[in-house]
């Protein structure tokens, strides 16, 4: 199993390329089921996450291959990858399969649009907390479906096709506004979805339905209107960029100081995170090539925030922020309102010296002047990157096991933190 060994101490200079949207590609991957042409997606990020999803896709019978990688990038950068859904073979969504990654429970929708019928796993719990699907059978419901549980399977049926329906998530979803987006882009009539996650990856996966034929009014803001055909066709697509890997070297630029470019990007997709990274003392700048990041000499100010439903702080950057305040001058809060069980990382921190109090849905986080490399163990996806961020500072040597999870959503990140000076090196098992 690998590791990620980081000798912490070196400032960060030179420019990263940021890769498209994980959030963003599975969603659009999946919404291949729903044509029996090629979807072409563009700027699709070379990630373990990304292969599991082809796999189970390929359960389907749906074909995928794979072009080459941008001009003058090295190889593992994003790439371009065509698929085709002429003939689904099996609309069967295995326990095995769905176990491995939950976005994949999102086939459901685009099962039953296209073909009448769907039988998909529960995917069942995960580290950072439970996160239930009764809304996307709620609205999956809404659109005509006949659903049942058993053994721990959702099976759902239309035998007529989805029609479209009136939906009022009682809470923001982004996993079940993506499943029913699908559905009603593939079903037949028009949709109001109410309370819709306007997270920019759905904004992504609307302009992408659009393209394929969908009609869709409405995108980014909390209430879509979806006039489905009941037939798209296919399209080609550009991922835009991933806004959790731009904040995620944004803190690392920040955590060591600095000068960095973040290459084809844009602050419009988390203002929210770039305003609380000015608050802490960061310059953020929009260029024509990207958002530069610059701490140069000036200390990281402390802030007090809580995570919420896009465009507010996103959770996907808690773990991240919580390891730059670690060195704040000054006593920090940070309030995890999305998901129970995410500050599995504090305990890691606390090895190389973090000085963090829990108390239920806050951390209370005061900053040190050094922190000291340690052996550490990541437990997810951003805690195992906020690992990362820590270790760039702090002194001495600093081994982050299990990298497997950072793998999973971030696309060759020794490589692009090596390119701007930090000594950093993966190790293979």
């Amino acid at each position: 199993m690998d590791s990620i060994r980081v000798t912490g101490g070196n400032r960060l200079n030179g420019a990263i390329p940021i890769s498209g949207a994980k959030n963003a590609a599975l969603p659009l991957m999946i919404a291949s089921i729903l044509t029996p042409e090629t979807l072409t997606l563009e700027n699709v990020p070379r990630l373990t996450d990304v292969q599991k999803l082809a796999q189970i896709l390929n359960n389907h019978g749906i074909d995928i291959t794979i072009a080459g990688k941008r001009a003058g990038q090295g190889e593992g950068y994003s790439r371009t990858m065509h698929i085709s859904a002429a003939e689904i073979v099996d609309t069967t969504a295995p326990y095995e399969l769905v176990s491995q990654m939950r976005a994949s429970f999102w086939v459901l929708g685009p099962l039953l649009a296209r073909c009448g019928k769907a039988k998909v796993s529960l995917p069942g719990g995960c580290a950072i907390g439970t996160r239930p699907v009764d809304l996307h059978l709620m609205g999956l419901e809404a659109l005509g479906a006949e659903i049942e549980l058993d053994a721990g399977y959702v099976i759902a049926r239309a035998p007529g096709g989805l029609k479209g329906g009136n939906i009022t998530f009682p809470m923001v979803s982004v996993g079940a506004t993506h499943n029913v987006l699908m559905a009603a882009a593939g079903a037949k009539g028009t949709t109001v979805i109410e309370n819709a996650a306007r997270e920019p990856e759905i904004g992504d996966v609307a302009r992408c339905l659009v393209a394929m034929g969908a009609e869709i009014e409405g995108i980014d803001t909390g209430t879509l209107v979806v006039h489905g055909s009941g037939a798209l066709h296919g399209a080609t697509h550009a991922v835009l960029p991933d806004r959790i890997e731009t904040g995620t070297y944004a803190m690392a630029v920040a955590m060591t100081g600095g000068d960095v470019l973040l290459e084809n990007t844009r602050m419009d997709l988390l203002q929210a995170a770039f305003d609380v990274l000015v608050e802490a003392g960061v310059t953020v700048t929009q260029t024509n090539e990207g958002v530069r990041i610059a701490r140069n000499g000036a200390g990281i100010r402390p802030v007090h925030v809580s995570t919420a439903p896009y465009p507010a702080f996103p959770t996907d950057l808690q773990a991240q922020l919580m390891a730059l305040m670690t060195k704040a001058d000054g006593v920090s809060t940070i309030t995890e309102t999305i998901f129970e069980n995410r500050f599995m990382h504090v305990q890691e921190l606390a090895r190389l010296g973090a000085d963090i109090r829990l108390n239920g849905e806050t951390a209370t986080i005061t900053g040190v002047k050094t922190l000291k490399g340690a052996p550490v163990m990541a437990t997810d996806l951003r805690a195992s990157v906020s690992l990362i961020i820590a270790a760039l500072a702090a002194e001495g040597e600093t081994t982050v096991s299990r990298v497997y999870h950072l793998d999973r959503g971030f696309e060759r990140i020794e490589e692009k933190l090596g390119r701007c000076g930090a000594q950093i090196e993966r190790i293979s098992a």
